[in-house]
């Protein structure tokens, strides 16, 4: 029946049925009135009377809630502490443990805790199929506590079993709706939160009085069968991030060098640009000038660009003038003074003026 409990949430040990204890009380009543004082059986009801009401009284643990039930209906709730209720059979009290986390294990069952420790798998909880028809083997677990007792113990059959199957199903619709790389790899936390979020939602539509702590992956993985090719496949894509990380690296130590290398030949570029628009500005200016000199004297301003000219071209060189007159009469000069010359250089002659070599 639904308000029947059928976990061990504190229960304790009943009293012996009421009804054998007055059958006893009365056949002993029966002898005291044949043997005893006429006030025995009289007595005997009083004693009988307090035995029973006595049998009310219980105690409800600090991790406890006590719920008293009336001819199978929840009452009322009570703390922690002593308390009393209307003795059996009219009502009754149960104790679920409210502060106690518990734990299902799914896919999985722990043998031994170890060290080491030991699990037994469970194939047939375990094993589901992913959104793109591929099929993995889930162990996790789910821990959860009691909320609301009353709706705990009268509300569902089964608790614990409840629990499990609701569990299942959440994950099921979970990764059902993943593929298998989000499940396998980067997507387990939002498997696990949505997974909580479905199960408590399934919980609260049987309102079962139960508030979910967690629901935690201890494994996921594919079928033996081929799981080397997804250990293959998940390399290669470690191995493709490693790379994309390799290069973004490279690429971040060598952009800042080469923009500040390209800034470089910029600026350069500029102040070369600058020096010579300058030196063209300058030439251009000089050559204004001389032409407004010469514009206003032709002669005097050609004798003194001759003049300059021949001044930055012969400025460096060693110069011999002679006169024409003379120059046909003069051997060829030998050049003693410059050893790097041993050709001896001839005289100027006819309408020749100067000779010149270079320092």
């Amino acid at each position: 029946m639904p308000w029947e409990y059928n976990g061990d949430e504190g229960n304790k040990k009943q009293p012996a049925d009421i009804e054998d204890i007055i059958k006893k009380v009365f056949n002993r009543a029966e002898k005291g009135m044949a043997n005893g004082p006429p006030g025995g059986p009289l007595l005997l009801i009083v004693i009988l009377l307090v035995g029973w009401l006595a049998t009310g009284f219980y105690i409800v643990a600090p991790d406890e809630l006590g719920v008293v039930k009336r001819f199978g209906e929840a009452i009322y709730k009570t703390e922690s502490g002593p308390h009393w209720h209307l003795p059996k059979p009219i009502e009754t009290v149960l104790k679920p443990k409210v502060t106690q986390v518990k734990r299902l294990e799914i896919g999985f069952r722990t043998v031994s805790a170890g060290p080491p420790a030991r699990y037994q798998l469970v194939p047939r909880e375990s094993m589901m199929l992913t959104g793109d028809e591929n099929i993995v083997n889930a162990q996790f677990i789910v821990q959860y506590r009691i909320d609301d007792p009353i709706a705990y113990l009268f509300n569902i059959n089964n608790q614990t079993e409840t629990v499990r199957v609701a569990t299942e199903a959440a994950m099921r619709e979970v990764i059902g709706k993943n593929n298998i790389d989000t499940v396998l790899t980067t997507g387990k936390n939002k498997v696990q939160q949505d997974c909580e979020r479905r199960l408590q939602e399934i919980l609260n539509s049987y309102k079962s009085g139960v508030t979910i702590v967690a629901v935690q992956l201890q494994d996921v993985h594919p079928p033996k069968q081929v799981i080397q090719s997804f250990q293959d496949v998940a390399s290669a894509k470690e191995n493709k991030i490693r790379m994309i990380n390799e290069a973004e690296g490279y690429s971040n130590e060598i952009l800042p060098k080469a923009h500040g290398k390209a800034a470089q030949m910029t600026n350069q570029a500029q102040a070369y640009k600058a020096e010579l628009v300058n030196q063209a500005t300058g030439e251009a200016n000089r050559f204004l000038a001389n032409l407004k000199a010469y514009k206003v004297a032709p002669d005097i301003t050609r004798t003194r660009m001759k003049l300059e000219m021949m001044e930055g071209v012969l400025g460096d060189i060693d110069k011999i003038i002679i006169d024409p007159k003379v120059s046909r009469s003069l051997l060829p000069l030998l050049p003693l003074s410059t050893s790097s010359q041993n050709t001896p250089q001839p005289a100027l002659t006819g309408s020749q003026s100067q000779v010149g070599r270079v320092k």
